[in-house]
C-alpha cells in the first residue's frame, strides 16, 4: 500500500468514527452534555467544539495553505446540533482532499503559523498523521465520558471500518 492510500483510509476512518460518535452522543441529556467531567476541555460540549476547532485549523493548513488563528478552547457553536453538524461537515472534507492528494507532497514539509505567530516547518506526512491521531485521542476521551455517565461507549476501532469495507468489496 502506498502512503497516500494509507492516509486516504485514515481520512475515511476519521469521518466514520466521528459520525458514529456524534450519533451515539445523542443519548446524553443536556446536563450530561454540558457537565464538567474533568476532560481536558471539561465537558463533552467543549471537547466536541475542540475537535471542530482543530479540524478547521488543520484542514486550512493542509488544503488551503492558510493558518487561521483560533483558540484551541474556542466555542464555535453553543448549540449541540450546530456543533455536531459542523463537525460532521468538517471531517467529511478530508476524504475528497486525500483522494486528490499528490503523493509527492507527503515527502515534503508543511509550513504554517501557530496561534502565537511562530512559523513552523514540519514533515508533511507526520503532521497529517497527527491530525487523525489527535482526533482519535479526543474521541477516546468522549467514549470514556459516555461510560462514566452510564451509557455504552461506541465501538470505534478502525478495524471495524476495515472489516465493513472488506465485506462490501467481497
Amino acid at each position: 500500500m502506498q502512503l497516500a492510500d494509507y492516509f486516504a483510509r485514515l481520512a475515511r476512518y476519521h469521518a466514520w468514527a466521528t459520525h458514529k460518535l456524534i450519533a451515539d452522543l445523542a443519548v446524553l441529556s443536556d446536563d450530561e452534555w454540558h457537565r464538567d467531567l474533568r476532560l481536558f476541555f471539561g465537558s463533552v460540549h467543549r471537547t466536541v467544539n475542540h475537535l471542530l476547532v482543530t479540524d478547521t485549523i488543520w484542514y486550512a493548513r493542509f488544503a488551503e495553505n492558510m493558518s487561521p488563528r483560533i483558540a484551541l478552547d474556542a466555542e464555535l457553536h453553543t448549540g449541540r446540533a450546530a456543533v455536531c453538524a459542523a463537525l460532521g461537515d468538517a471531517v467529511a472534507r478530508w476524504s475528497p482532499w486525500t483522494d486528490e492528494l499528490d503523493a509527492s507532497r507527503l515527502d515534503g514539509e508543511l509550513n504554517y503559523t501557530r496561534n502565537n505567530g511562530e512559523a513552523v516547518r514540519i514533515p508533511f506526512a507526520s503532521a497529517l498523521g497527527h491530525v487523525f491521531n489527535h482526533a482519535t485521542h479526543h474521541r477516546g476521551q468522549l467514549t470514556a465520558a459516555m461510560t462514566v455517565l452510564g451509557h455504552p461507549g461506541p465501538s470505534l476501532d478502525w478495524v471495524y471500518l476495515l472489516q465493513s469495507e472488506a465485506r462490501a468489496n467481497a
